[in-house]
């Protein structure tokens, strides 16, 4: 109890900090009866990709419902594994599961929410935004053979732009991580050479960087040290005040991270034809696209011990899908829309049973 109190503590402190960015919108009302204070409380753990929006929600709908979520930021791989092993109520995952991978562990997965992995880099003298990154010098940086700031491969590209004779401190993350397996689902699209090497997963065997735990320890470690360069989602590199780069599109233009980059990217896709919701958004098309989104999954148990449990934890995921917009885009995720929730709240109706009935009516 000490453990769950100092994390919903840790919850709460993170959320006020977000809510001085901007007015917080009040709770949305929940349509069931609130729970007396601590009655119940979901426990979920996982992708670290999400974590911020996702405190944001406990906080907003325990105020609502009075119904309490600990989310355990531990990585997409840990979420997984817990899930699996029946020790959380729900797992989180950047990386999403095949169809096969679902069937044969009796999971049901379903996008929560969608964003981009940017890259932040801490280089005196460089402003936020001002910096281009190619296809070729970003996966030379990630290969080990860009190894200053003033390599050609990035002069190039940036012309006027002052750029020291400084060492490249490549940093990437040292657990199992869906923000991994996203950052290099891409350079695996657009480098012969990184498909060839370290490839796609949610670890990887990674050629030259130093490790850290999570989007927070990526975003720490490249704040601390002049050189570094590090991936990790938006809203870590926004709250922190990161600088961060342009990246290529897949036309030859540049792009800043933005929400109508984003959004480029998910207007891409098809959730309907995806079996298992599996879709992946890296490098989609377009030259306002950001080369580097991704959802984020919710995984479950197909069957349910507990039906009553399950049923609060399904009413929390459909708040957020109905009240959760304004303060998703507040920290710069793109909400899933309407017409795909209400695939996903069908498909829980037909996947997600106990006792053999459905849970979700």
């Amino acid at each position: 109890m000490k453990k769950l109190a100092t994390v919903l503590g840790f919850v709460a402190v993170f959320v006020s900090a977000c809510s001085r960015e901007g007015a917080r919108p009040p709770a949305a009302k929940v349509d069931q009866p609130p729970a007396a204070a601590g009655e119940v409380t979901l426990e979920g753990a996982g992708a670290t990709f999400p974590f911020p929006i996702y405190s944001r929600w406990a906080y907003d709908y325990q105020a609502a419902s009075g119904v309490k979520l600990n989310y355990q930021s531990i990585g997409s791989g840990g979420g997984i594994a817990q899930i699996k092993a029946g020790t959380v109520d729900f797992g989180a995952s950047d990386a999403p599961l095949t169809a096969s991978e679902l069937d044969e562990a009796g999971l049901t997965q379903f996008p929560m929410i969608l964003g981009g992995v940017v890259l932040a880099i801490h280089v005196k003298g460089v402003d936020t935004g001002t910096l281009k990154l190619s296809r070729e010098a970003l996966a030379g940086i990630y290969l080990g053979r860009v190894k200053k700031w003033n390599d050609p491969a990035l002069t190039g590209p940036n012309p006027g732009l002052a750029l020291p004779d400084l060492d490249i401190t490549v940093v990437h993350r040292a657990d199992g991580s869906g923000t991994t397996w996203i950052f290099t689902n891409y350079l695996d699209k657009i480098s012969p050479d990184w498909h060839a090497g370290p490839g796609c997963g949610k670890s990887v065997s990674w050629p030259v960087g130093v490790g850290a735990k999570g989007n927070e320890g990526v975003a720490a470690y490249v704040q601390r040290l002049n050189g570094a360069i590090g991936y990790v989602e938006y809203a870590f590199a926004e709250q922190n005040k990161m600088a961060v780069t342009q990246l290529q599109t897949g036309t030859g233009g540049f792009v800043a991270p933005s929400m109508a980059a984003f959004e480029a990217a998910a207007a891409n896709a098809d959730w309907v034809n995806a079996p298992g919701f599996y879709l992946v958004l890296t490098d989609q098309p377009g030259d306002a696209t950001w080369p580097i989104a991704g959802a984020s999954f919710i995984l479950l148990h197909r069957d349910q011990k507990d039906a009553a449990r399950a049923v609060q934890m399904l009413r929390f995921f459909d708040w957020c899908f109905k009240n959760g917009k304004d303060s998703a885009r507040s920290l710069r995720y793109v909400p899933i829309p309407d017409s795909v929730a209400k695939l996903v709240t069908e498909r829980w109706k037909k996947e997600i049973l106990s006792g053999g009935k459905p849970v979700w009516e």
